[in-house]
């Protein structure tokens, strides 16, 4: 079992930055492909950035290429949402995830086993 807990959230202004943080629990972090999605309010979930197990691979949605860069640090558990250019649109409750399955369908949010309980992030233009 592991469990995600995500911080960095907040309000910021059109053109701002954050940086989004998820902490895993458990030896097996290291090995889960792991990704970020989004939902804002009426609308679905939404696939945003994902990150194989060894870094070695990164798939964004085409709205945040050239804008948020994931990253992975296994020694401490964590995977990074680095976002720049913030606009309104990418307001929504930021979600991390955990498959144990291999990079394949990383992008669906069925095939991801744990999540986070979110942070929002709200840009205002």
């Amino acid at each position: 079992q592991v469990q995600l807990a995500e911080s960095g959230g907040g309000l910021v202004q059109a053109g701002d930055s954050l940086r989004l943080s998820c902490v895993g629990s458990g030896r097996a972090f290291n090995t889960y492909t792991m990704g970020w999605f989004r939902q804002a309010p009426g609308k679905e979930r939404e696939f945003v950035a994902a990150i194989s197990w060894s870094g070695d691979r990164a798939d964004y949605v085409d709205s945040v290429k050239g804008r948020f860069t994931i990253s992975r640090d296994n020694a401490k558990n964590t995977v990074y949402l680095q976002m720049n250019s913030l606009k309104p649109e990418d307001t929504a409750v930021y979600y991390c995830a955990g498959k144990r399955t291999q990079w394949s369908v990383h992008s669906v949010p069925g095939a991801y086993d744990y999540w986070g309980q979110g942070t929002q992030v709200t840009v205002s233009s």
